[in-house]
């Protein structure tokens, strides 16, 4: 198995055959009519149909138009650096949370991921290659694999009541969204803009740490937070049937190693799956902490959205080629890790339970499922 820590190298309608006439990336030709299909049952269809893209597609690779995608429509990016009408820019849209922003031009469209940190990136959208049967399959933690998000807002909510001096604090249901699926230094970051502007991120770094070294430690020694990782309903026979197919399998977390490796360890203890390294064939977190005294790896930057995650395990986790793309399916339950999936040119599967529909990214889905069992019949009609 291959176990990496660091983040960075160097809407088919219903359902039935797939039968979609995707464009390669290489030859960015626009390619087919992205529906939106909302809702709860069955697993929803939700990425591209039938047919190519008319020829006046706003987003080509990606969506006939922000409407259809579910995007908010803009005029501007907000780094001021694409306007519609301008260098061939037919179009510009965002996400609902605004972490992501498409610009679309006559042949190819452009990804923004938005930074609080202050680095954002330009990414191609990458078309999602013609339909293959799945040889591999790639799977988000915290919410996907483990339910654990309550217990990792209660961190931040425990480190920024550190910062503030105030035991009493808690956050306010807003502030879930922003807590949530991207890196501990972004959550961390809102916190401070809003709550104690005169902090700083280290500062609240290293209360940060100190909370979650305690509370590993306890869950590890069996006195942790009662709740605190509970497995996905289904997690263990959908691996083992994964596992019994052949695939090969992948876990992908924006999670420092510190934070979501014993999460992994204490989960698989609970179901009697043995050892995760053995088990997966590929694991890959956001790296380790850098500190005073410590060094760690690059991964508080890249992870979700950016794509580097999903495609470090692809390429480097799991030895597949990027024109292997198609035979490969991404599964997730937040805005964040849809778009990262996407934009490493992976079709996507969005849990409905997660914070999707509240970040605007159901668009970006090519399924949305209430859960694994009807991942496994999408799977299975793919094969």
């Amino acid at each position: 198995m291959s176990f990496l820590v660091s983040a960075l190298p160097p809407r088919l309608m219903a359902r039935g055959k797939l039968e979609d006439r995707w464009g390669e990336f290489e030859s960015p030709s626009p390619v087919g009519v992205i529906l939106l299909a909302r809702g709860r049952g069955g697993a929803k269809a939700c990425g591209v149909a039938d047919g190519c893209f008319s020829e006046d597609a706003d987003f080509p690779d990606l969506g006939e138009s922000a409407g259809v995608l579910g995007l908010d429509v803009r005029e501007v990016t907000s780094d001021g650096r694409f306007s519609v009408g301008s260098d061939g820019v037919r179009a510009v849209a965002a996400t609902g949370d605004g972490k992501v922003e498409f610009v679309g031009f006559e042949k190819h469209t452009l990804a923004f991921v938005t930074s609080a940190l202050g680095y954002p990136a330009y990414y191609p959208v990458p078309s999602l290659g013609e339909p293959a049967a799945i040889k591999a399959v790639l799977m988000d933690l915290d919410g996907t694999t483990v339910h654990s998000e309550d217990f990792w807002i209660w961190i931040i909510e425990q480190s920024t009541a550190s910062l503030l001096g105030d035991r009493k604090f808690q956050l306010e249901e807003a502030d879930v969204a922003h807590v949530s699926g991207h890196s501990v230094s972004e959550h961390l970051n809102y916190c401070i803009g809003k709550y104690c502007p005169e902090k700083t991120l280290e500062e609240a770094r290293r209360f940060y740490f100190e909370h979650t070294d305690r509370e590993m430690r306890a869950i590890l020694d069996g006195k942790g937070r009662p709740g605190a990782f509970s497995p996905a309903p289904g997690i263990k026979e959908f691996l083992h049937e994964l596992k019994d197919m052949g695939m090969k399998l992948g876990l992908v977390t924006s999670g420092l190693y510190e934070k979501a490796y014993p999460e992994i360890l204490d989960v698989f203890k609970t179901l009697g799956m043995g050892d995760p390294e053995e088990f997966y064939d590929s694991i890959i977190t956001a790296g380790t902490a850098v500190g005073r005294g410590k060094a760690g790896t690059m991964g508080e930057l890249p992870p979700k959205p950016h794509p580097w995650l999903y495609a470090e395990s692809l390429t480097i986790g799991l030895g597949m080629k990027f024109e292997e793309r198609n035979a490969v399916i991404g599964i997730e339950d937040s805005g964040a890790g849809i778009c990262s999936i996407r934009l490493a040119g992976i079709r996507s599967f969005g849990l409905n339970d997660g914070n999707i529909d509240e970040s605007g990214t159901g668009g970006l889905c090519q399924f949305r499922v209430d859960g694994f069992d009807q991942i496994m019949a999408e799977i299975k009609a793919l094969r």
